[in-house]
């Protein structure tokens, strides 16, 4: 497997920030594979789907934020699921959770957002998981644009679970406004379902115009990232992207 750049700063100032966008299925499998996981990927930014949101949430959050070497930053139950988590190199300007206008009959659904900055360079953060519904799922992505040019950043990245392909409407909808990691810069393994499961791609990592793209997809062959471990710790495959973000 061709290496993903570490993060570093260049002289420039600008920096190689990865992200790591990850389903964990409220930490109803295995904890420690996935803290295995996420350490092994080196990540400075998690993108967290379906964090714990019910009894002692915050108490799970910060245990798995403890375990895999990172702090909790924002979301959780407060976003109806997504949260973002980083690594001590990340200093966190503000957070604010989002909740979304909700479809009666089905499950509530929010973001968990940030501005993080990493030395001279700004990066806005998005985590999302996308509605099931076709209609809700596509009005969410167009909240989802909106609320990345609201975050007075100069560079973005939106990362979650879409429950969309990208042939699907609200993928397109986005890959057409936003950068799509995998589709710019193909690295690991391309689909995000469970091993196992049909062949799709319904995880991704997104950025805005701006950063380069350095590497994006499931990290399956990095160095500490097992198969049995990406088996035991969740229904999903993690992405993981190195991006360059400019000095701003």
């Amino acid at each position: 497997m061709q290496d993903l750049p570490k993060s570093a700063t260049e002289p420039d100032g600008s920096v190689v920030v990865r992200v790591l966008s990850y389903n964990i299925r409220s930490m109803r499998d295995d904890t420690v594979a996935l803290a295995r996981v996420i350490r092994a990927c080196r990540p400075d930014v998690v993108c967290v789907q379906e964090a714990p949101r019910f009894f002692r949430w915050r108490k799970a959050a910060a245990r798995l934020a403890r375990t895999s070497g990172l702090v909790y930053v924002s979301g959780g139950a407060t976003a109806s699921g997504p949260m973002i988590l980083s690594s001590l190199r990340a200093h966190v300007e503000r957070t604010e959770d989002v909740l979304l206008p909700r479809t009666p009959g089905l499950h509530q659904r929010g973001f968990a957002t940030a501005c993080l900055r990493f030395g001279r360079a700004r990066l806005g953060v998005l985590s999302c998981h996308l509605s099931i519904d076709d209609q809700e799922r596509y009005e969410q992505g167009r909240l989802l644009l909106e609320r990345l040019s609201t975050l007075d950043v100069p560079y973005a990245v939106a990362a979650g679970d879409l429950n969309d392909r990208p042939d699907g409407r609200t993928f397109v909808l986005l890959a057409d406004a936003l950068q799509d990691g995998w589709a710019t810069k193909p690295w690991g393994r391309e689909h995000t379902t469970r091993l196992g499961d049909p062949l799709q791609r319904i995880d991704a990592v997104f950025a805005t115009q701006g950063v380069k793209v350095l590497g994006c997809g499931v990290p399956m062959g990095l160095p500490g990232v097992s198969e049995r471990d990406l088996r035991a710790a969740t229904d999903h495959l993690p992405v993981l992207a190195a991006l360059r973000v400019p000095a701003a």
